[in-house]
C-alpha cells in the first residue's frame, strides 16, 4: 500500500509541477497554496493514513510548490518597459530626431526635415518674409522684398516734379525693358527727399515726383496697372542731411519689385 500511495504522490507532483510551468504568471503563494493541497492528500491517501500524515505532507508540498513557482518565476523574461512618445521640442510636427531645423518658431510652416519654408526660394523664410512672391533671382532685404534699386541721376528742376532731360534719358530705356520683357512685374516707384523744409511739403513733394516717374514710364508703353507711386518724403534717408553731399543722395526715385 504505501508503494501505491509513494506513486500517487509521485503523480500529484508532476501534475503539480506542469500546472506550475503552464500557469507561470500566477504568484508563488499560489503555487504553495496548490502545493500544500496536493502534499496534503498525498500524506492522507490510503487505510493507514492519519491526520499527522496529512498535515505534514500539506507543509511540504507547500514549500515545494511555493519554491518551484518562485524559482520558475524568476526565469520569466521582464515586461518590456512601456515606449516614451518621440520628442518634437520646437513643435512643428517634426520629431527631434529627424528635425534638421530644432528651433523653428511656433506656428512656422515646415517642410519635412523641420526647417521653415521659403516659397519663392529669395532665402527668408516664410514666416518672416513680406513679400513672399519675389521674382525669381531678385535680390531681397530682411524682410523678403526686392532691394531698392536708386535710379541714380533721375532728377528734377529745383522745387518741383519736373523730370530733367537727363532724367528722361535713364528712365526710358528702364520703360522699354519693362515692358518688353517684364511686364507681368509689379513695381512700386519711390520719391525721397531731403530734410531741408517742412516734412509735409517734402512728403507731397516726394508722391508727385514719384508720379511724374510714372506717368513718363507709361508714356513708354509700360503698363499702367504695373506701376504704383510712392512719397516717402523724408522718412528714409540714407546719407547724411547736414551734409550737401548727404541731402542730395536723399533727394531721390527708388524702383522696388512689388
Amino acid at each position: 500500500m504505501k508503494i501505491f500511495k509513494t506513486l500517487v504522490a509521485i503523480g500529484f507532483v508532476a501534475i503539480f509541477a506542469t500546472g506550475c510551468a503552464s500557469v507561470s504568471t500566477e504568484k508563488w503563494q499560489n503555487c504553495a497554496l496548490a502545493g500544500a493541497a496536493l502534499g496534503g492528500a498525498a500524506g492522507g491517501f490510503g487505510d493507514d493514513h492519519d491526520s499527522e500524515d496529512a498535515i505534514l505532507s500539506a507543509v511540504g508540498g507547500a514549500i515545494i510548490g511555493g519554491t518551484i513557482c518562485a524559482l520558475m518565476a524568476d526565469d520569466e523574461p521582464a515586461p518590456a518597459p512601456a515606449e516614451e512618445p518621440a520628442l518634437d521640442s520646437d513643435g512643428d510636427g517634426v520629431i527631434d530626431s529627424l528635425d534638421q531645423c530644432p528651433n523653428t518658431p511656433a506656428g512656422a510652416s515646415v517642410d519635412a526635415n523641420g526647417c521653415a519654408l521659403d516659397s519663392d526660394g529669395d532665402g527668408v523664410a516664410d514666416y518672416k518674409d513680406q513679400c513672399p512672391n519675389s521674382a525669381p533671382g531678385a535680390k531681397v532685404n530682411e524682410l523678403g522684398c526686392a532691394a531698392a534699386f536708386v535710379l541714380h541721376g533721375v532728377n528734377f528742376h529745383t522745387n518741383s516734379a519736373d523730370l530733367t532731360e537727363e532724367a528722361k534719358a535713364i528712365l526710358q530705356p528702364i520703360a522699354i525693358a519693362h515692358h518688353t520683357h517684364h511686364g507681368d512685374v509689379d513695381l512700386v516707384i519711390g520719391g525721397h527727399t531731403d530734410s531741408t523744409g517742412a516734412a509735409s511739403y517734402n512728403k507731397q513733394l516726394s508722391q508727385r515726383r514719384a508720379e511724374a516717374v510714372r506717368a513718363y514710364m507709361i508714356s513708354q508703353g509700360c503698363s499702367a496697372g504695373k506701376l504704383t507711386a510712392i512719397g516717402h518724403g523724408e522718412a528714409n534717408p540714407i546719407a547724411d542731411n547736414a551734409t550737401r553731399e548727404g541731402r542730395a543722395e536723399n533727394r531721390r526715385v527708388e524702383l522696388t519689385v512689388k
